[in-house]
């Protein structure tokens, strides 16, 4: 398998871009911070998706994302949760993926995904043993959170005080 490094992304609320882990610079419509996050929804010209909305939420370790993709290319979830590291300098925010993903079918059932991607990060030095455990635990906590809640990321997080909207 190989195993990339830590994907790194930036949100520039200044400028209204995100920068992507490949260095692509693309316009944002739409940024909204708020005390536990910051909210944001751009297009998207990526083959599968047109456009992208996500809520970063540092203190949970948390992206939670609903890409609408094309008709052709739909797949059967509701939520896409990336793992990570949530940072923010002044108008800058920074993530920092950790290689584990939650696919969150509401009312369903929540998948947790990429945990050999985790261990091959940290078996080659790409991740320390302390983020990769803080990876699986923030996972795990998010995993309880939203199956207590019937599989619904979005009550999830208003049980958190961290009501989400989306657009």
């Amino acid at each position: 398998m190989h195993v990339h490094a830590p994907k790194v992304e930036t949100f520039d609320l200044t400028d209204r871009t995100n920068t992507d882990p490949k260095g692509f610079v693309r316009e944002v419509e739409h940024y909204r911070v708020e005390p536990w996050g910051l909210y944001m929804a751009r297009h998207s010209d990526h083959p599968h998706f047109h456009y992208l909305e996500s809520w970063l939420l540092p203190d949970l370790g948390l992206r939670a994302s609903i890409f609408h993709y094309h008709p052709y290319h739909a797949r059967d979830q509701d939520r896409y949760v990336d793992i990570g590291e949530f940072t923010r300098d002044g108008t800058v925010w920074r993530s920092v993926d950790h290689y584990l993903d939650l696919v969150v079918r509401t009312g369903r059932d929540t998948e947790l995904l990429d945990v050999d991607e985790l261990l091959a990060a940290h078996t080659t030095g790409l991740l320390d043993a302390a983020t990769a455990e803080r990876a699986i635990a923030v996972a795990t906590r998010a995993v309880d959170g939203i199956a207590a809640h019937g599989h619904d990321l979005d009550a999830w997080l208003a049980g958190l005080g961290m009501p989400v909207s989306w657009r």
